[in-house]
């Protein structure tokens, strides 16, 4: 069995650079446990395309592998430029044109895709252009028109983003084009489904609601990168089944100063309400080039590990960079050593949700025990996946192996840190007879040997979905047998 299997999950964005033949394959097989589509960019012929192979590619490979979908979302951005880019002077004046029928753009104005954007903004406030590279002040405000004085020039091209220091942008969270996508992920049965901009509950909800309209079971992602969500952080993430901290745009809004504190306080209040976590932005950026990366990137993943993240996330890393295996395979390396630098057990406490249900209380005794007797892991035999959730919430020092007879449920545990899902069918036997079954697989597969100790969860009626509500102390016998405990 391997010394230390790797806890915290690896995120891929798919694109160009993972479209060259062999590429994908390389990539899941250095790590990488979710994939993510960026509709963003590309057609929907092109995430079919990358999601059929997704899917061929994990059967090769003899593994489950989670597809992520990522909204776009009403990101502002400037339109085109007449010559495709301008440079801007400090000191210059220059005007965002909020008319629908605004022409080309040169060093004066340009047009603005949100054409409320001049009701959004007042003198005196500064507006971020190309993730902050550009920096505009608000001289005056008229109908269809907001008139600036450059503070940070550069050279600004078409579609940069446009953001407001602080926030304060009333623009929808989901645009006619985002509408489209849910839609789309639902056809290509994606695991998750990431809502861009999110700045309210019912931001995330009214996704949700869409995405079952349409057919699709996604787990939910609500991204934090507006200044609003910060102050609604606690009904996000307890609307929300996934919280990503998207860096990127948050950081351009609150400014970078206050973005590491914010990224750990989003990670805490996540794990507190018992939901799983990304970290995500820029990670690794320099690899987009170098096939190594920078010791100021390895810290910064090391301590989203170290925080307790459930997953850290690539993006332009993969999709269009150099190296995108390298990257998957450094950034599961910093992982490997993060996590072998703290003590599962220093900080175990209870979430702060009621024991309300019986499998997340058997789940919380589980750990309980785990953290003071000593075994080889924790076996949860699960239909839904949701005792592996509750299980994963706690670092644990042992793997917990999440079997399920549910395909769906096991590429949604992918993201769950800690959580190893196997496939596993009992065939509609009784609980005992499930619990000497599942010792014996696992025992089959090299991941328990003869005289380990393990807990193992499960409930009276095999494959009822949360019905877990038995916890059992066993050691593993000769050829795999299951034992029960008489003495601790």
């Amino acid at each position: 069995m391997s010394a230390h299997l790797r806890r915290t999950r690896i995120i891929a964005t798919l694109g160009p650079a993972t479209d060259v033949p062999g590429m994908l394959k390389r990539v899941l097989a250095e790590g990488a446990d979710v994939v993510r589509l960026n509709f963003s960019h590309g057609e929907a012929d092109d995430h079919r395309a990358r999601a059929a192979a997704v899917r061929e590619v994990a059967v090769e490979l003899g593994r489950e592998v989670a597809i992520l979908g990522d909204l776009q979302g009403p990101k502002i951005r400037v339109e085109r430029f007449a010559e495709g880019a301008v440079h801007l002077e400090v000191g210059a004046a220059f005007t965002l044109d909020c008319r629908p029928d605004a022409p080309a753009g040169d060093a004066a104005r340009v047009g603005v895709g949100y054409h409320e954007l001049w009701r959004d903004v007042r003198p005196g406030d500064t507006l971020l252009l190309d993730d902050g590279l550009i920096a505009l002040e608000v001289i005056d405000v008229v109908p269809q028109q907001v008139r600036c004085r450059v503070l940070v020039g550069g050279r600004l091209s078409d579609r940069k983003g446009i953001n407001r220091l602080g926030g304060g942008l009333t623009v929808a969270a989901l645009s006619d084009k985002d509408r489209a996508d849910i839609r789309l992920a639902a056809e290509l049965g994606v695991d998750f489904l990431a809502v861009s901009f999110v700045k309210d509950a019912a931001d995330v909800e009214q996704a949700r609601a869409l995405l079952r309209e349409a057919g699709g079971d996604a787990a939910v992602v609500a991204k934090i990168e507006r200044s609003e969500a910060i102050g609604a952080l606690g009904e996000i993430v307890d609307a929300a089944d996934v919280v990503m901290v998207a860096r990127g745009d948050l950081g351009v809004e609150i400014g970078d100063a206050e973005l590491p504190g914010l990224q750990k306080k989003i990670i805490r209040e996540t794990l507190e309400r018992s939901r799983i976590v990304i970290t995500a932005t820029q990670m690794m950026q320099s690899m987009v080039e170098s096939p190594i990366p920078t010791r100021a990137e390895v810290l910064d993943v090391a301590n989203a590990v170290i925080d307790g993240t459930d997953a850290v996330m690539l993006s332009q890393e993969t999709a269009s960079g150099r190296h995108p295996e390298k990257a998957v395979a450094a950034m599961r390396r910093v992982c490997l050593g993060a996590e072998r630098q703290f003590e599962a057990g220093d900080d175990f406490a209870p979430g702060r949700e009621p024991l309300d249900r019986t499998d997340q209380a058997i789940a919380l005794a589980t750990m309980f025990l785990s953290a003071r007797i000593g075994v080889r892991a924790i076996v949860a035999l699960t239909e839904s996946g949701a005792t592996a959730r509750w299980l994963s919430r706690h670092r644990s020092s042992v793997p917990i192996y999440a079997l399920s007879r549910n395909v769906r449920a096991r590429r949604r545990m992918l993201l769950y840190r800690d959580v190893f899902p196997i496939e596993f069918d009992p065939h509609d036997v009784g609980p005992t007879q499930a619990a000497r079954a599942a010792i014996q697989h696992l025992f089959d597969l090299g991941h328990l040997a003869e005289d380990d100790r393990v807990i193992l969860t499960n409930g009276d009626h095999t494959g009822q979905l949360g019905g877990t509500n038995t916890l059992k102390l066993l050691r593993v016998g000769a050829g795999g047998l299951a034992i029960g405990l008489g003495d601790l």
